[in-house]
């Protein structure tokens, strides 16, 4: 007996319709009211503040006298969070800000889509000038690294210290790149992802740029799902990535005047320990720590360890 074609791909169409309404239904997900998460994932210590028309999230503890606070900046896909554990330490003997960088955490997407380095400086300048800061210390993890030196470079009269937490700036070739991140660099994947957002791809990202990946807990990973699910994350993600071009702005590292830190996780694979080298090499007054069976977030995977070469640091200039 034969099939006509029409009957044939009549059921395969029904069947890819079955197929992608399974798909949304077990990995659709809406949005999460910036209300409920502001609600989950804020505290006595966060503040908001309106820059370039973005209601900004941030939080600042610590000694509210200190007229060179630390400035903390976060990686691609993170948010503040991932410094809480620095920024308690850190905030006994110190003013420590740490903030949620457009596109992620409570803070969200920029108003212009503009997701260039330039106009993260100029965030980043209106945000201390907003909150009449005149001289910082700057601590920067990953893309957050990358706006430290660049900005330190723009703004050198108002950056003390640097602290560089595997950073990025030279030409990478990574080891091991996080799902989410080889995704964001195909815009096809954009429209999808912005309604359909798999957890467990969540969970592989965080788990790839950790060492030790035991250590991702279920409330690490609900926390970093939650918030891309904070309106305009999914898609300032993905805005976010495209603007991520190669650039020869790591030629100017060697103009860096400040001291500084680089600290890097020896087990990093998304930017291998070379680079901390390369920093090292290229930044004058420079010091370099490597932090032993650490990833790509040694402040988040072990906050203990990770912090004493920091706190030592600060400590010199104090003497």
């Amino acid at each position: 007996m034969k099939i006509k074609i029409s009957t044939v791909l009549k059921r395969i169409s029904i069947l890819l319709l079955l197929s992608l309404g399974i798909i949304v239904v077990v990995f659709g997900y809406k949005d999460i009211p910036l209300e409920t998460l502001k609600q989950k994932y804020s505290n006595s210590n966060s503040g908001f503040i309106k820059v370039q028309n973005i209601d900004v999230h941030y939080r600042e503890q610590g000694l509210l006298s200190d007229t060179n606070p630390i400035i903390l900046l976060h990686g691609t896909g993170a948010s503040l969070h991932t410094f809480e554990a620095w920024a308690d330490t850190l905030s006994k003997n110190h003013r420590v800000i740490s903030i949620d960088l457009p596109a992620y955490g409570l803070t969200g997407p920029f108003q212009s889509a503009d997701y260039s380095m330039a106009n993260y400086i100029d965030f980043l300048n209106a945000f201390l000038a907003k909150k009449e800061i005149e001289s910082c210390i700057l601590m920067g993890n990953s893309f957050g690294g990358a706006i430290a030196w660049n900005y330190s470079l723009q703004f050198p009269d108002q950056i003390s210290e640097l602290v560089l937490i595997d950073a990025s700036g030279y030409p990478t070739i990574s080891q091991s790149t996080p799902v989410l991140f080889k995704l964001g660099n195909i815009s096809m994947f954009k429209d999808i992802f912005t309604y359909i957002t798999p957890k467990f791809l969540v969970k592989s990202s965080v788990e790839n740029v950790y060492a030790q990946p035991e250590k991702v807990t279920t409330e690490l990973v609900n926390r970093y799902f939650d918030m891309s699910l904070r309106p305009g994350n999914r898609a300032a993600f993905f805005d976010r990535q495209k603007a991520a071009k190669d650039s020869t702005a790591y030629l100017k590292i060697p103009q860096i005047k400040q001291r500084t830190l680089v600290l890097w996780g020896a087990k990093d694979r998304l930017i291998p320990v070379e680079n901390a080298y390369k920093f090292h090499r290229d930044i004058p007054n420079s010091e370099l720590v490597i932090l032993k069976d650490l990833g790509h977030t040694p402040m988040e995977e072990d906050p203990n360890n990770s912090l004493k070469p920091v706190l030592s640091f600060l400590s010199k200039k104090a003497n």
